[in-house]
């Protein structure tokens, strides 16, 4: 089977997902790359470095994020059960809209955590991981780099930063 992406078959989400806030829905790290991410209880995300312990840690983009809206929709029109870190995402938001954001904006996770957006997607290569041949973070995900150190947990808050709280 061909490793495409087959963005075109997910589910467009509804208005209610267009918020500022939301939720984490799960942390997810690997000790390697191109591999899926294992959901973990809670991770350390250090400034300018990334998380603790993750393998995208002190590389160009050090955490990546998925919407857990996507990741169902996809599973409805697949038949799949794509879960967290599946598809090699770092973090799963809940009921915050993530097309909205541009590189520099930041993200406030939990009380003490703030990503700065870097890109939007990603390129496509053959060695890239891919869940069962499909592949959501090059035109889904958001990827950041950690500007304020903390402790990151599933049910943690999420918000995009207004530009005077940076």
């Amino acid at each position: 089977m061909a490793m495409t992406n087959h963005t075109e078959n997910v589910i467009h989400l509804s208005s209610r997902h267009c918020s500022d806030k939301g939720l984490i829905a799960a942390v997810s790290c690997s000790e390697g790359v191109g591999t899926a991410k294992t959901p973990v209880p809670e991770a350390r995300f250090v400034a300018g470095l990334g998380i603790e312990n993750d393998g995208h840690a002190g590389t160009g983009r050090q955490v990546s994020l998925l919407q857990v809206e996507h990741v169902e929709a996809f599973n409805a029109v697949h038949g799949l059960r794509a879960g967290p870190g599946d598809f090699a995402e770092n973090i799963l938001t809940r009921d915050v809209d993530l097309s909205r954001l541009k590189p520099g904006d930041s993200l406030r996770i939990g009380d003490t955590a703030v990503l700065e957006v870097l890109q939007i997607g990603k390129e496509i290569l053959p060695h890239h991981y891919s869940f069962h041949g499909f592949r959501l973070l090059p035109t889904l995900g958001v990827f950041c780099r950690v500007t304020e150190s903390g402790l990151v947990a599933a049910g943690a808050s999420i918000s995009n930063l207004p530009k005077a709280e940076r």
